[in-house]
């Protein structure tokens, strides 16, 4: 400013480029975090996929739901996983082995210390094979399996040349025993019952510093399982659960028995009688090419959003 260099005083012009600099830093600082250039700090989960096994668009879908999707929208399904980061470690979870595994990998904040395989569905386990010679040749990644995953992975090729390389190393898992994989972060697994052809199934309990996480992308039905969904809801901050499908009209040309899971209709009517916090730790993830909530800006997404129930989406962050 000119009212400055009139002053003969030579501090005064010293103190006001300062000044003007440090405002200027200050605004750089703002604009860099806002940009998302600097990282934040602590324990993070990261949503690298909502979407079920068979992707979208699906194999042999001539369904709207499939044919009218742009290439942003394509680009945005990908299949159910998480990330959970910790910046003070510089170190990465992965939970699930996708087919859409070389975009989530590449989408890792920092490097990578273990994958958690849920079960052995192929939207769950088959990403394991990049790690394979004829692709990344992995060197001794751990990958967290329950006892009939773990078999089936050690005496099945192709997986089992992954075990024998040891492009992958197992580590074992127990029913509700809690193991710290990095430092500021628990996961505890927890079965339940869903389509046990090759292995048992199981959800994740992941806790950071501050919050818990209930992470169940795959179940039969909820009044199947032996725990109470209310009291693990109690429980947790969070919990990202099956909503594979809407209802039953979706999948008209297969016996939805054959393909059981608890459908976003009967998950609402159970906790529907629930405070809106309450409803708001529920966010469905998993949902299968023809769910009317993976369209963002759908009827059926609005309603569900009115009833106080979240919908997980590709890129949310959230603080453990």
């Amino acid at each position: 400013m000119t009212i400055f260099k009139r002053v003969k005083n030579p501090h005064y012009i010293w103190e006001n480029e300062v000044m003007k600099s440090g405002i200027l830093v200050f605004f750089y600082l703002v604009s860099a975090f806002l940009l998302g250039q600097e990282a934040p700090t602590g324990v993070y989960l990261k949503v690298l996929g909502t979407v079920q096994d068979g992707g979208a668009p699906h194999i042999a879908c001539k369904k709207k739901c499939c044919s009218d999707l742009n290439a942003e929208e394509i680009n945005n399904r990908k299949v159910t996983a998480l990330e959970v980061f910790d910046t003070a470690t510089e170190k990465s979870l992965l939970f699930e082995a996708t087919p859409d595994i070389v975009s989530q990998w590449t989408a890792l904040r920092y490097p990578l210390q273990g994958i958690f395989i849920t079960h052995a569905h192929i939207g769950h386990y088959s990403g394991l094979l990049q790690l394979g010679r004829e692709a990344l040749g992995a060197k001794k990644i751990p990958v967290f399996a329950m006892p009939k995953m773990q078999s089936f992975l050690e005496n099945n090729a192709p997986w089992s040349q992954l075990v024998t390389l040891e492009n992958i190393v197992i580590e074992s898992l127990e029913n509700k025993k809690t193991i710290r994989p990095i430092k500021a972060v628990q996961v505890t697994p927890l079965r339940v019952p869903h389509r046990d052809e090759f292995s048992e199934t199981v959800g994740f309990i992941i806790s950071g510093p501050h919050k818990t996480v209930l992470f169940i992308p795959d179940i039969d039905k909820w009044s199947l399982w032996d725990e109470d969904l209310v009291l693990w809801l109690n429980k947790v901050d969070m919990a990202f659960i099956d909503a594979t499908f809407f209802n039953s009209e979706e999948v008209q040309h297969r016996a939805i028995s054959e393909i059981p899971h608890p459908l976003v209709q009967e998950t609402i009517q159970l906790l529907n009688t629930k405070s809106k916090t309450f409803k708001n730790k529920v966010y469905f993830i998993h949902m299968n090419h023809t769910n009317p909530l993976l369209n963002q800006d759908g009827d059926t997404t609005k309603w569900v959003l009115k009833q106080g129930f979240r919908i997980a989406r590709l890129g949310q962050q959230f603080k453990l």
